[in-house]
């Protein structure tokens, strides 16, 4: 048979990265979920979703004006507490007088002394519930907490809101500060005594393109109860590719780098789901034949993959022409 002229590579060993892939979110590292702290029905909403805010601007507003009773009625009563207070001091200081001046006895003195005592307690009792009472009032208000871009807002004026805890809490809408983010990356707990500090990561889009290299910076010492897994945070830039909180994007957490054989991927070829390549093998009268050689494949190596098995280092395997390749076929290696 006349021998195919093929081209052929001699394979290497390269530095290849061990590694594992995971779905990731991408979390702006100020983020903050607005819920309301009183109950009540929404008067007004100041904004709309992705406008920028200041800290402290008004966001929204619940009804306030049952507080704004229980406000004024508290303010009456801690008026009428502080006129009864000046009005024990006074007698108090009267009985002092009369006490060193010999005209009252000491039962009277002691008498006035509890008198302003209780209304002094009375009087700031009913001061710091008129301060607890404004403070609610405030919560009426609702204000950024700092400066950002305003999230979706799920709610409409006149809707009921309450401060629910637990699965039911009302979401009145969130505050993204702009800056840095972050990758949150669930580990496998199978990986748990991999995971560590400083770890390479290599950030892409659900397409396949890498929008950034990064490094681990936080290992969570818990397993989430929920994912089964270990969060470990990898710090993100803002580009055009990765704007938003809660992003989706894919994490290739790089454990190690280890030597191993590389080839083309155009040497490779698939037939019945096993993988193999051609090797060109010299005989003993010096010419070269196909030998089909069962590889294990590795990850890929840009255009490359890494064999796992199969090969070694200095094996020529053949790049052109293999689908007219079968085993044991004469070849000729082409110059070059």
């Amino acid at each position: 048979m006349q021998a195919m002229p093929v081209k052929t590579v001699a394979v290497s060993l390269q530095p290849v990265a061990q590694s594992s892939e995971y779905m990731a979110t991408v979390k702006s590292r100020r983020s903050a979920t607005i819920l309301p702290q009183v109950a009540g029905m929404l008067t007004s909403i100041t904004v709309h979703s992705g406008e920028r805010v200041k800290a402290g601007q008004v966001l929204m507003t619940i009804d306030p004006r049952q507080q704004q009773a229980n406000v004024a009625s508290q303010t009456a009563t801690e008026r009428q507490k502080k006129a009864a207070f000046d009005y024990d001091n006074v007698e108090l200081e009267r009985q002092k007088k009369l006490f060193a001046a010999g005209v009252t006895s000491k039962e009277a003195l002691d008498q006035a002394q509890q008198a302003f005592d209780n209304a002094k307690a009375d009087y700031e009792a009913s001061h710091g519930t008129r301060d607890m009472q404004e403070q609610l009032l405030g919560y009426y208000t609702i204000r950024a907490p700092f400066d950002g871009v305003v999230g979706d807002i799920p709610v409409h004026v006149g809707d009921y809101v309450s401060p629910t805890m637990g699965s039911n809490a009302m979401a009145l809408t969130t505050v993204d500060q702009g800056g840095d983010l972050e990758a949150y990356i669930y580990i496998p707990t199978e990986k748990a005594s991999d995971v560590r500090n400083g770890l390479a990561v290599e950030l892409y889009d659900t397409a396949g393109k890498l929008l950034e290299k990064s490094k681990i910076d936080f290992v969570s010492p818990q397993v989430d109860p929920t994912l089964q897994g270990i969060l470990a945070k990898a710090p993100v830039h803002r580009t055009a590719d990765i704007m938003r909180n809660a992003q989706l994007i894919k994490a290739k957490v790089i454990w190690s780098t280890k030597p191993m054989v590389v080839v083309p991927v155009l040497a490779v070829t698939r037939q019945g789901g096993q993988t193999f390549v051609f090797v060109a093998k010299k005989q003993g009268n010096g010419q070269y034949v196909a030998a089909q050689s069962p590889v294990d494949l590795g990850d890929a190596v840009g255009n490359s993959y890494s064999i796992n098995s199969g090969l070694n280092a200095g094996d020529e395997v053949v790049v052109s022409s293999t689908q007219f390749l079968v085993n044991g076929m004469p070849v000729s290696k082409l110059p070059g």
